[in-house]
C-alpha cells in the first residue's frame, strides 16, 4: 500500500521530529503498527531535525512517568511513514565524525 519494502530504508516523522530507519516487513506486527527500538545513537544532522540512525526518541515526548518513578512513559505515538529513496549518510561514519571533531577539541 504504502510501497515499502522489506529491508528498504524508510523516512518515520511527526511533529516532534524524524527519522530513518531499515524496514522490516513481519506477520508479527499488526498491519498499521511500526515498532522502531530503542537503542540506536541519537545522530541529528544540522539543525534540520532529521535524526539518521533511527532513534525513535525524536518522536515520543520526553515526560516521565511521575516525580517517584521518572520512567518514560509509553513509547507510542502516530508517525507517518514513506519509503526514502535518496542516498544518506551512513550513521555510524556520522558518529565517527562526531567523535573525531570532539577529539580535536
Amino acid at each position: 500500500m504504502l510501497g515499502i519494502e522489506d529491508g528498504r530504508t524508510i523516512r518515520i516523522w511527526n511533529g516532534r521530529g524524524e527519522c530513518f530507519a531499515t524496514a522490516e516487513i513481519t506477520d508479527k506486527v499488526r498491519r498499521g503498527v511500526l515498532v522502531l527500538p530503542t537503542g540506536a545513537w541519537f545522530t541529528p544532522t544540522g539543525n534540520s531535525g532529521l535524526e539518521v540512525a533511527g532513534n525513535p526518541n525524536v518522536l515520543t515526548l520526553d515526560i516521565g512517568t511521575s516525580q517517584f518513578g521518572q520512567g518514560c512513559s509509553a513509547h507510542t505515538c502516530l508517525v507517518r511513514v514513506e519509503p526514502y529513496a535518496a542516498d544518506r549518510r551512513d550513521a555510524f561514519e556520522a558518529y565517527q565524525e562526531t567523535l573525531v571533531a570532539l577529539a580535536a577539541v
